[in-house]
C-alpha cells in the first residue's frame, strides 16, 4: 500500500465543515438557521421556550398527551410541567419496552433574577430593582449593556400577570451603572470576579420623583403607580413572581460572510431548537419511538420539580409504558443524546484548551465522551459501544461531526444532563454545538454546526439497532 493511501486509511485529520458539503448543503445551512434564529428571538426564558416549543410542535401535528390516551404507530404527543418543561415524543412500531430514542436538552439559561423585594430607591431619586443571579456568569459582563425584564406576576386571585419590558421596538431598556475608568483606580486592582459584586447587580429603572408628593420614595412610587397602571401589580405582588432581567440584544448574523449567529441564550436554545426540529423531520414511523424532553434548571444543578432530576420525565415514560416496571425495561434498552453545547475553541485563549481534542466552530456538532471535572467528577462517562454505533450513524448520513472536551485537564470543567439519564439506567453520551463566549449575555455559534447538530439528532431518531 503507497503512503497516500496508508496515510488516508490511517490518520484521522478533521476538516472544516464547508470543505466537507456541497453548494446545495451549504443553502440548507443558511436556511436552516433563519428558523433557529426566528426561535432564539422568541424563546427568552424558560417559559417562553415552552411556549414557543409547544406552537411550533401543534403545527406540526403534535396533540396534548393526557393519561389513559389510546397512542398508535406514528401518533405525536406532547406534555408541559408546570409551564417550564416540556416533553414530545414520536410513537414508534416497536413495542416500548425494547427502548426509545430519547433527546434531552435544556431552555434555561444564565441570567438575572429579581429578588422576592427588589425595589429600592437610593439617593437622588435613583430607582433600582436588586437582583441573585441565575447560573454561572461573569459578572462584570452584565453591567453596561442593554437590559430587558420579563416573567410573571402571579396574584392572590389566582390571576397570572405576564410582564415583557424592552423587547418591543420603542420599548425603555434598563442597565446596570459600572464606575468610570476616571475613578476606576481601585476596582481596576480587584480580579475580575471581584471587580463587580453580585449585591451591586442592581437595575437601574428610573429617577423621576412621584409630582405633588412630598412622602419618602416619591421615585420608587412613581415607578410602582405605573407598573399598577400597566400591569395591576403592588409592590406586594413581587413577593409571588418570577421576573428576570435578560441581556437586550436582538438575534444576528456574525461576520461579513454570516457565518455565525450571535444572540442572548444559545446555551443550550440551540440543542433545544435541533432536538425538536429532528422529531419534527421524522417522517412517517419510526422503529423505535423518539422522546424529546426539554427541562429547566439545568444552570443550578437540574433540580426542582421542573428540572431533569425531577419525575415528571419518568411518570410521562411510566405511562407511556404501562407501568414502572416496562419503563425501567424501556430505559435499560434505551440510549440519549444529551444535548448541550460544548464549547468552541478559541484562540484568543487558547492556553484553556488541548487544540487536539477541542471541538472547533464550523468543523460540526461536537460529541462529548464526558464532561466533569478534575477527574471527570459529576460526569456520565459514555460507553465505547455506544460511540461506535453513533459514529456509524452520522457516518452513514454524512453528518459533519467532531469529538472534543471540555478544556485541558484540571482547567475547570462543566456538567449536563447526561449524568442524570444515566443514573436511570439509560445509555447516554453529550452532544452539542460549539459555543463562543459561553455563558456571556451574548454568544456566538456557527450556523454549519447547528445544522449538523439538526441532522445528527435526526440519524440518531432513525437508528435501528
Amino acid at each position: 500500500m503507497e503512503h497516500k493511501e496508508l496515510r488516508e486509511k490511517l490518520l484521522y485529520t478533521p476538516k472544516n465543515g464547508y470543505d466537507r458539503i456541497s453548494e446545495e448543503e451549504r443553502r440548507n445551512v443558511f436556511k436552516a438557521a433563519e428558523g433557529y434564529k426566528t426561535f432564539l428571538s422568541r424563546a427568552k426564558t424558560e417559559r417562553d421556550a415552552v411556549m414557543t416549543a409547544v406552537e411550533l410542535a401543534e403545527a406540526e401535528g403534535f396533540v396534548p398527551y393526557s393519561r389513559g390516551m389510546k397512542l398508535t404507530p406514528g401518533d405525536r404527543v406532547y406534555t408541559v410541567n408546570h409551564g417550564k418543561s416540556v416533553i414530545l415524543a414520536v410513537i414508534g412500531r416497536d413495542n416500548l419496552q425494547e427502548g426509545a430514542h430519547i433527546l434531552a436538552a435544556h431552555i434555561d439559561s444564565p441570567r438575572l433574577d429579581l429578588k422576592p423585594m427588589p425595589m429600592y430607591e437610593d439617593r437622588k431619586e435613583l430607582v433600582y430593582l436588586k437582583t441573585h443571579y441565575y447560573g454561572g456568569i461573569k459578572k462584570y459582563q452584565w453591567a453596561a449593556i442593554p437590559l430587558e425584564l420579563r416573567g410573571v406576576v402571579a396574584l392572590t386571585d389566582g390571576g397570572v400577570v405576564n410582564v415583557e419590558i424592552g423587547a418591543k421596538p420603542g420599548d425603555p431598556v434598563f442597565t446596570i451603572t459600572d464606575l468610570l475608568p476616571h475613578l476606576g483606580k481601585d476596582q481596576s486592582a480587584k480580579t475580575l470576579a471581584e471587580g463587580i459584586s453580585g449585591e451591586a447587580l442592581n437595575v437601574l429603572i428610573g429617577s423621576i420623583p412621584m409630582a405633588d408628593d412630598e412622602g419618602a420614595d416619591r421615585a420608587k412610587l412613581a415607578i410602582l403607580s405605573y407598573l399598577y397602571e400597566q400591569y395591576g401589580i403592588r409592590e406586594e405582588d413581587f413577593l409571588s413572581a418570577e421576573l428576570s432581567i435578560i441581556p437586550n440584544f436582538p438575534v444576528s448574523d456574525v461576520g461579513l460572510d454570516r457565518s455565525l449567529i450571535g444572540g442572548y441564550g444559545h446555551d443550550d436554545r440551540c440543542c433545544a431548537y435541533s432536538a425538536i426540529r429532528a422529531l419534527f423531520d421524522i417522517g412517517g414511523v419510526p422503529a423505535k419511538t423518539a422522546v424529546c424532553v426539554l427541562a429547566d434548571k439545568e444552570e443550578i444543578g437540574s433540580v426542582g420539580v421542573t428540572g431533569m432530576q425531577s419525575q415528571f420525565f419518568d411518570t410521562f415514560m411510566s405511562n407511556l409504558c404501562g407501568g414502572d416496571c416496562f419503563m425501567r425495561e424501556c430505559y435499560a434498552n434505551s440510549t440519549c443524546l444529551s444535548a448541550d453545547v460544548c464549547n468552541a475553541f478559541d484562540p484568543i485563549y487558547a492556553e484553556v484548551s488541548d487544540p487536539r481534542n477541542s471541538a472547533y466552530a464550523n468543523y460540526g456538532v461536537g460529541l462529548m465522551k464526558y464532561t466533569g471535572a478534575r477527574g471527570k467528577s459529576g460526569s456520565n462517562d459514555a460507553n465505547a459501544e455506544l460511540i461506535g454505533a453513533l459514529r456509524a450513524a452520522l457516518d452513514s448520513k454524512n453528518v459533519v461531526w467532531q469529538m472534543g472536551e471540555l478544556g485541558k485537564v484540571d482547567q475547570g470543567g462543566g456538567g449536563t444532563v447526561a449524568c442524570y439519564m444515566g443514573n436511570r439506567n439509560i445509555s447516554t453520551i453529550d452532544i452539542g454545538i460549539p459555543v463562543l463566549s459561553m455563558h456571556a449575555p451574548y454568544e456566538v455559534i456557527a450556523k454549519l454546526d447547528l445544522y449538523m447538530a439538526i441532522r445528527a439528532m435526526s440519524a440518531f431518531c432513525a437508528m435501528e439497532e
